[in-house]
């Protein structure tokens, strides 16, 4: 038995279509042509301190640390380069609770069942070498509550950690509150906002956030560079966990990837610039695929409907005779779940937590939208969903 022909696109539609926005996004051709600099004519160290071309090289590395901070409503010296957000999680949850341990003030933690792998293996590894974690079970809407997070802080609680947006279904935190409840206490608070930035405006001088890790391949940015917000603060001391030149503050040792921090610094000015303009386009576009397949037997939305960044819909779909409905839209890229998972064919640890079925975990699609995607785009896809499942309801 095979499968129905997939829809045929429109001659004037580019193919195939690409909806994983939130596994990666092209580099911005303007973040592009300013990395390829320095790639070239301007290859300095940053770190050479002796010549034009180590201080062309500062100079463009602390324009980037400024431009990142600027995203982030941060001062540029609070700004920690890393190569990517997998390295700044593990800075801040390791080195934060190593210093503190050592110290003597507690052992321990809190994170949300629904994090990233990149938290939630640091937290595993933590836990073997004898911390506690407290792994907060979400509710059906994918959301912790302030009081539900409040009730697991504990006297020798030293630091919590929230994703500010979820990367599998694009739910929003309520990152103030709970930053404000970590504050009374005296807890350190890391936030992982790679799927944040460039979606929700950010203040970083208004939340009580000590810690948030950020990536430059989800915001227009290239591959392998990451930064950490680490807030100014005499009694926050991380435990580097990279050693070496002492670079970064001695918190992160290690020659900077200059062309690749200078691209990150691009593209995250860019995204300031372009925020309120795309996020409202993108709005228009995910309200479209959603009114396009809303109520078709089966759907079901995964996520809170309201509390979420535009840029995502992930959405069960019932089984079909042919498999998932993900393995039938040819020619259309999609995501199951986390980029980091795809490989495993188990269902969603994410969608398992907020209580989704295994078979309704299995069947879910995630959708994530970004500057390139278009009306038409959306419109076949919606057209190629309801052919898959018309033609597998015909028999």
């Amino acid at each position: 038995m095979n499968a129905p022909a997939p829809c045929r696109p429109p001659a004037d539609l580019a193919f195939p279509i690409y909806l994983d926005y939130g596994a990666t996004t092209p580099v911005d051709p303007q973040v592009a042509r300013i990395m390829c600099d320095f790639l070239t004519e301007k290859f300095g160290n940053a770190a050479s301190s002796s010549h034009p071309f180590g201080w062309e090289a500062k100079r463009a590395v602390e324009k980037a640390r400024a431009q990142v901070a600027g995203l982030l409503g941060a001062q540029p010296g609070e700004i920690v380069w890393t190569s990517g957000a997998t390295e700044s999680n593990n800075l801040a949850i390791k080195g934060t609770a190593q210093a503190l341990a050592g110290k003597g003030k507690g052992r321990h933690l809190v994170t949300v069942a629904t994090e990233h792998k990149a938290v939630l293996d640091t937290m595993h590894t933590l836990e073997r070498a004898g911390f506690e974690v407290t792994f907060l079970q979400p509710g059906e809407d994918g959301l912790v509550t302030p009081e539900q997070f409040c009730a697991a802080l504990r006297p020798d609680t030293i630091l919590a950690s929230v994703m500010y947006v979820n990367n599998e279904i694009g739910v929003i935190q309520p990152i103030a509150e709970l930053g404000e409840i970590c504050a009374a206490r005296g807890i350190v608070f890391h936030v992982d906002a790679v799927q944040a930035t460039g979606k929700v405006a950010i203040d970083l001088a208004s939340l009580k956030v000590d810690l948030m890790s950020v990536s430059a391949h989800k915001v227009y940015g290239p591959k392998g560079v990451g930064a950490l917000y680490v807030r100014h603060n005499p009694e926050l001391k991380l435990e580097a966990q990279i050693d070496g030149g002492g670079h970064e503050n001695g918190m992160r040792s290690g020659t900077l990837a200059t062309h690749q921090i200078v691209g990150m610094g691009e593209a995250f000015e860019l995204a300031g610039k372009l925020l309120a303009e795309e996020s409202a386009r993108i709005r228009a576009l995910r309200d479209r695929l959603w009114a396009g397949i809303n109520g078709l037997p089966g759907v079901q939305l995964n996520g809170c409907a309201v509390n979420r960044v535009p840029h995502n819909l992930n959405v069960s779909f019932p089984p079909t005779r042919y498999g998932t409905l993900a393995s039938q839209l040819l020619g259309i890229a999609v995501s199951a779940g986390s980029a980091c998972n795809s490989a495993a064919a188990l269902p969603s640890f994410v969608l398992l937590a907020i209580g989704r079925s295994p078979e309704v975990a299995r069947n879910a699609v995630r959708f994530s939208l970004g500057r390139g995607t278009t009306e038409a785009e959306i419109d076949y896809v919606v057209a190629a969903i309801r052919q898959v499942l018309a033609a597998d309801a015909a028999g």
